[in-house]
């Protein structure tokens, strides 16, 4: 936790008497700085962010309330403890104060005892926020490691023929519900599922791993997608009380012969882009959502992938990603950007989709996790 010497005060008051008492009661205690009005307080912010601002109310120009209001607008400063001080004693006063966002209040004549009192309390509070936020951020970058360590990171055993992998998982936080894998059954059929938990952050990061590793348990018991999407939903039903919930994609691709099968539940169709370039949804049927009913009857659809076909499977993080008018990227811009990629490797689709996303989104926050898998078939 950061050391309390090291605490930078902002004093912010126009009566130099009132900024001397201040000075004598704190110097010793923490590092100073003052400002005489409330614009001149904002660029002291602005310039170097302090620990705590000991603000008045009433100044000539731009008043406390004011600048309060201003700092708790800006991200950047919306969590800096600011402590009014000021002769209205009034409760009306203090009303307006905490509503404008103001930490604490205290009324003058000062009671220095009090004061440092206060300043001590609400910096150790600053501190130990800072140090719960920054095990918080290291706990969420081991979780995201070992999230990412879940999917498949590898694929260069199928950078040959017949087909060519690549895949991308893109949290809006940092753990999210978005998963994929990819594994060989045998040597003849390999096994693509692609799935999008309900909610985010950490629940929903577990809540994957959990349907992860049912999926590759299942899979090599079974083999079949409408079996697996089936039986992980059962599982996932036992002493599900947390009420959470799956969409999955579950495909298994026969490599000699092209035949990919398919079984959905709940989740969005692939798109399948021919050799020559033409985009479509690969089927209409969504199937249920999986972890909801314990009985939940699957149905699978065979694709016949030609040489050259392309097939790319994604999370409505991708189509319902908003830009700052809040319209949604959609299907349509997806199957657009998609037609004419006969020329392009799957790592430059997955990235070439994540980069229009982001194009599309200019700026706007990240509103869902994005997952993406693409796939070329290519024998020969």
């Amino acid at each position: 936790m950061k050391d309390l010497s090291e605490c930078r005060i902002l004093i912010v008051d126009d009566v130099k008497a009132n900024i001397d008492v201040l000075v004598a009661a704190l110097q010793d205690d923490y590092k100073l700085s003052v400002a005489l009005n409330g614009e001149a307080a904002l660029k002291s912010v602005k310039k170097a962010p302090p620990d705590l601002v000991l603000l008045d109310v009433m100044m000539p120009g731009m008043d406390g309330y004011e600048v309060c209001r201003r700092l708790r607008s800006d991200p950047e400063t919306h969590e800096l403890p600011v402590m009014f001080l000021t002769a209205l004693d009034e409760v009306q006063s203090k009303m307006t104060g905490f509503e404008a966002g103001g930490t604490d209040y205290v009324t003058k004549p000062f009671e220095i005892l009090e004061v440092k009192a206060r300043v001590r309390s609400l910096l150790k509070a600053r501190a130990y926020g800072e140090a719960t936020k920054e095990i918080l951020v290291k706990e969420l970058k081991v979780a995201s490691q070992i999230q990412r360590g879940m999917v498949t990171s590898d694929f260069s055993p199928w950078s040959g023929n017949p087909v060519e992998i690549y895949a991308r998982l893109e949290p809006a936080k940092g753990v999210g519900g978005d998963l994929y894998t990819v594994f060989p059954l045998d040597q003849r059929r390999l096994c693509l599922v692609i799935g999008d938990v309900s909610g985010k952050g950490v629940p929903a990061a577990l809540f994957m791993a959990i349907t992860t590793t049912l999926v590759r348990s299942i899979a090599r018991q079974c083999g079949e997608p409408e079996e697996i999407v089936a039986r992980v939903g059962a599982e996932l039903c036992r002493d599900n009380r947390s009420n959470m919930f799956v969409t999955l994609l579950c495909a298994v691709l026969d490599l000699e012969t092209g035949v990919l099968r398919c079984a959905t539940g709940g989740h969005l169709a692939p798109v399948i882009v021919g050799a020559q370039g033409e985009a479509r949804l690969a089927f209409a049927s969504l199937g249920t959502i999986v972890g909801i009913l314990p009985d939940v009857a699957i149905r699978a659809t065979d694709i016949k992938l030609e040489p050259g076909d392309l097939l790319v499977a994604y999370t409505d993080g991708v189509t319902e990603a908003m830009d700052p008018r809040e319209e949604q990227f959609g299907d349509e811009r997806l199957l657009s950007h998609l037609a004419g990629t006969k020329a392009l490797g799957a790592r430059e689709i997955v990235d070439g989709i994540v980069d229009a996303v982001r194009g599309f989104a200019a700026g706007a926050p990240q509103s869902d996790d994005i997952a993406v898998l693409a796939l070329r078939y290519r024998p020969g």
